[in-house]
């Protein structure tokens, strides 16, 4: 069976990267730009593994993520949290939303595809 990943990334290029190295891994990747209608996004892919940037145009990703995480049909949805800012702190503020893993900006590829394989339990 397929893995279904949802990214949520405003900037193209790095959601065209990351959307490459997750195709050629076998995954089907659904993506989205907009943090105000990125849960009803979510709510309509049903991923089995979300993306989620941080600064987002319209709403942040840990206000996306404190609305997942109350929502009972999405607060155990598998989140990776991305972040330009990897600091000790950003890493608390995503961990405190409700983030299952974080990976700061840049990344290493190979990062994010065992990463999100071990999320998906796959």
């Amino acid at each position: 069976m397929t893995r279904r990943v949802l990214l949520i990334e405003d900037e193209p290029h790095i959601a065209e990267a990351i959307r490459y190295i997750l195709v050629r891994d076998g995954w089907a990747v659904a993506s989205h730009g907009e943090g105000r209608t990125a849960v009803e996004v979510i709510r309509r892919e049903a991923p089995d593994v979300v993306v989620l940037d941080v600064m987002l145009p319209g709403r942040s990703g840990y206000e996306i993520l404190e609305e997942m995480r109350a929502d009972p049909d999405l607060s155990t949805l598998p989140v990776l949290v991305l972040s330009a800012r990897g600091q000790s702190a950003d890493r608390a503020l995503a961990e405190g939303a409700g983030a299952s893993r974080f990976i700061a900006k840049p990344f290493a590829n190979a990062e994010i595809v065992a990463t999100l394989r071990q999320m998906a339990g796959a």
